[in-house]
């Protein structure tokens, strides 16, 4: 900015020196995911001319490539330079600051020390001479004098002795207050805080005198924020059956401690020098083996060389036979995948979402969690109540959330509360505004599933080529001890698939459709289906693989298959959709995800949907039979 005098000032640098946590005030903090934007306010006076303001007592975890430095007033910014302080020279008590008083002090200690030194050595002294006496050299007459003597002596020394140490205290305390007071004025009990130790350096002419603000914005490390829920589940409501407490819990060790600011949360990640990576050429070629080892004796196993040729033909072949047997040896069984625990955080519309907290928040750089409300959220459920009796017959509980509200939710765990009873701890994903999310919230010991035992039986079939048939039945009862009526349990069960063309597996009930790998569309019975998996597409391979005159006719077929079939009042069964949730919810609304008709019924899995009156108990029937030629040895069954 240029001076309005007609002269320019006389070039005299000012120096201004500012501590941070002192004299300048935290306007505003932003946290992210793995660390903080921390903005500060400086305000100061400046003279017509080169300033230099130093700023010291910053964080060392500050990002030195995240600060920003911006003014306002009557000046320019020239210069910004970062720095690292360098710990303060201790004193050594011969540089320490003086006074006469103290000298005096000082002096009087001395003398004190020598008079108490001489004192020790005249009672010293007096112990020795009454030791050295004997009986020989001491009359008896003067027995009593010489201990009278020495009982008078000693006395009077330690009498002096004991004033003497008085006095040194005393001393000793006077030297100590006027050891602190001087240090006091003189700043030498200035506390060091490592954390604290980065200092920035900036150059400022101004063209007036006058005041100036100065304000810092940079980034910290050694912070971050996740989060955490609450929900609380009221299973008695169908509108707004879900309320959600959004948390946020707070972390920081930056060094600086964050009193009274404004807190906003950032869902977004900052990153740094991060470039777009490059594709490496990617090249093909006709394989090409390596030429064989051809055999010489330097490559002979050691002693080969002496022996005739058909014992070292034998030994080597031995030895490849030997070594081709392990490897031919079974692998050991593979080991699963770990598990990557990842987070994914979108914003509908828009890169990343802020919540301001409101009010004025405290947190302290002590590394621990501190616990913030972001805002309560009432939302629309669907609940559903699923079971696989045939391996566990507890009954999981989940629900379908609309996140219906302006706020992206992270990924993060969750405490689950229905009905006000505290039921499990459950993990929320990355949800943007508008989207759907599945939650499972525990188990439900108020349904109650009874898996009967497996009922079978045996009988022949056919005149000149007789089978064996099996009839198997499965029977299922669902038990709503609720005194409110339950709707979509969801039960899941399967019936064996084939694997071999003289095994027929025939679902009789519930009555399904399922056309055979065979069949045409036109052929698909009403009262059940075979269970194969075939090599063309699977169970409904055939279906879709004829003319295009028949596209229609195996499009209405297929969506037949994928029909359900209504068992009794209430109860609906239907073929299980291949790669779903068992402790998801079930949807079956118009934004339900698309079915893959061609896959149904593949791996075998049927599900009934019931809806339970309160206290009352509904029965379900699995039934299918198994044909296969006499005396066939069945495995799996």
């Amino acid at each position: 900015m240029a001076t309005t005098s007609a002269n320019p000032p006389p070039f005299e640098q000012h120096i201004v020196q500012l501590e941070s946590a002192v004299d300048s005030k935290i306007t505003g903090v932003s946290v992210y995911s793995d660390r903080a934007e921390v903005s500060r306010a400086f305000r100061f006076p400046v003279k017509t001319g080169q300033n230099q303001v130093i700023i010291s007592g910053l964080p060392k975890a500050l990002n030195h490539d995240s600060l920003r430095v911006e003014g306002k007033g009557a000046g320019t910014i020239q210069d910004v330079t970062i720095s690292q302080a360098k710990p303060p020279v201790i004193s050594t008590p011969q540089e320490s600051k003086t006074s006469p008083e103290l000298k005096r002090l000082q002096s009087n200690k001395t003398d004190i020390e020598q008079i108490i030194h001489r004192n020790v050595q005249a009672q010293t002294s007096l112990v020795k001479y009454l030791e050295s006496l004997s009986s020989q050299q001491t009359p008896s007459n003067k027995l009593a004098e010489i201990v009278s003597d020495y009982d008078t002596i000693m006395g009077d020394l330690q009498k002096k002795m004991n004033r003497l140490s008085e006095e040194l205290q005393e001393v000793q305390a006077s030297i100590a207050v006027e050891e602190l007071s001087l240090q006091a004025a003189t700043g030498e009990q200035k506390k060091w805080n490592p954390n604290l130790s980065l200092g920035v350096t900036v150059g400022i002419f101004a063209s007036v005198d006058g005041d100036v603000e100065l304000g810092l914005i940079y980034a910290v490390n050694r912070t971050s924020w996740t989060a955490r829920y609450d929900i609380r589940v009221n299973t008695q409501t169908k509108e707004k059956a879900v309320s959600l407490v959004y948390k946020a819990s707070i972390k920081q060790s930056s060094g600086e401690d964050w009193t009274d600011i404004p807190l906003t949360l950032e869902t977004a990640t900052p990153s740094f020098d991060k470039t777009l990576p490059n594709l490496n050429p990617w090249t093909i070629g006709i394989y090409r083996p390596p030429p064989p080892v051809l055999y010489s004796p330097s490559s002979a196993p050691r002693g080969a060389a002496s022996m005739p040729p058909m014992q070292m033909h034998q030994k080597r072949s031995s030895f490849l036979s030997s070594e081709t047997a392990s490897f031919a040896a079974p692998p050991p069984p593979p080991l699963p995948e770990m598990s990557i625990q990842t987070s994914a955080i979108t914003s509908k519309g828009g890169v990343s979402a802020t919540f301001a907290v409101p009010g004025l928040i405290t947190i302290p750089s002590d590394g621990a969690d501190h616990g913030v409300t972001i805002a309560t959220l009432e939302l629309d459920a669907k609940m559903s109540w699923v079971s696989i009796p045939k391996k566990d017959t507890k009954t999981y509980l989940s629900a379908k959330i609309k996140n219906a509200s302006e706020y992206t939710l992270l990924s993060g765990p969750a405490n689950v509360y229905v009905d006000g009873s505290f039921i499990s701890r459950s993990t929320i994903p990355g949800v943007s505004p508008e989207e759907k999310f599945d939650c499972a919230l525990g188990l439900d010991p108020a349904i109650r599933i009874t898996y009967h035992p497996l009922s079978k039986k045996l009988s022949q079939s056919g005149l000149l080529s007789k089978s064996d048939v099996y009839l198997y039945t499965q029977r299922i009862t669902v038990h709503n001890t609720k005194p409110t009526l339950v709707e979509t349990i969801k039960i899941i069960d399967q019936i064996p698939v084939s694997e071999d063309s003289i095994i027929n597996v025939k679902l009789l009930s519930p009555a399904l459709q399922l056309p055979s790998s065979n069949a045409t569309p036109a052929a698909t019975s009403n009262d059940g289906g075979s269970v194969k998996s075939g090599k063309t597409g699977g169970l409904l391979g055939s279906i879709g693989s004829g003319s295009n005159s028949n596209s229609g006719n195996s499009e209405k077929a297929l969506k037949a298959v994928a029909k359900s079939v209504k068992v009794t009042s209430g109860v609906v069964a239907q073929w299980d959709r291949p790669g779903s949730d068992a402790a998801s919810a079930t949807d079956e609304g118009s934004d339900s995800e698309p079915v893959d008709f061609t896959a149904l019924g593949k791996d075998g899995k049927i599900n009934w949907l019931c809806s339970v009156a309160a206290q009352t108990k509904t029965n379900l029937a699995l039934q299918w039979e198994v044909n296969a030629p006499v005396k066939t040895n069945i495995a799996g069954l």
